[in-house]
């Protein structure tokens, strides 16, 4: 009988000694109250906001040289987490694009914003050529209420069509840039911008409260690592 108490304690010993599993950090994505989408873990200890504006060169360019790292070497160890928050510095096709991406199931908000950010080069030819051959029809739409301008934009600039490779049929784009909860969403982040945290270009970072002067990955690390990441 003694024998076989110490067998179950060795056992119980052995279970309570197994490695835990490991928290996939960059893989959890939550929507937040202000109205941006966070990945990492919610109780980081260096917590980095991003004001974005998806048509932005600078900010595509952050996306192309520093994601990758931030997420391996920062989010992953749980020491960061990401917060991406809409400023819709260039209007009407920051909007059409928020609404869209914010379409998206939250656990895919990430990967489809990579792919907006790949595929901005495209996007930017699409709106110069737009500029260039249809400007009255363009100046006409930003008068249009936010359902319909969203609409116009995303239909002459292809993000429809872009969103139903990324797995959002037609008839759901269409439903999300009509959504007027998802419009009032993407509206009040963007005003809560300028208005609570003086908001005034993209990329904005801001880390653990502080706004940071950094545009670029080059300068952003130092300041993560200044945080204690």
């Amino acid at each position: 009988m003694k024998r076989l108490f110490l067998i179950a304690a060795s056992l119980l010993l052995l279970s309570n000694s197994a490695p835990r599993p490991v928290a996939d950090w960059v893989a959890t994505v939550t929507a937040t109250p202000e109205g941006g989408y966070r990945q990492g873990n919610p109780d980081a200890p260096v917590k980095l906001i991003e004001y974005g504006s998806r048509t932005c060169p600078t900010c595509g360019r952050f996306a192309a040289e520093g994601m990758a790292e931030l997420r391996s070497q920062y989010v992953a160890t749980g020491k960061v987490s990401y917060e991406y928050r809409d400023f819709l510095i260039h209007g009407a096709p920051d909007f059409a694009l928020a609404l869209l991406n914010q379409c998206v199931p939250t656990p895919r908000f990430f990967s489809v914003l990579d792919a907006i950010y790949a595929n901005q080069p495209a996007f930017a030819e699409k709106l110069e050529q737009l500029m260039k051959t249809r400007s009255s029809e363009v100046t006409a739409w930003q008068k249009l209420p936010p359902p319909q301008m969203a609409t116009r934009f995303a239909e002459a600039l292809g993000f429809v069509d872009f969103m139903k490779a990324h797995g959002v049929t037609e008839a759901r784009a269409r439903q999300c840039l009509s959504d007027p909860a998802l419009i009032k969403r993407v509206a009040q982040t963007n005003a809560d911008a300028v208005n609570q945290q003086d908001i005034d270009g993209t990329p904005t970072f801001i880390v653990n409260g502080r706004k940071m002067r950094a545009s670029d990955w080059l300068h952003l690390q130092p300041e993560l690592w200044a945080a204690g990441a």
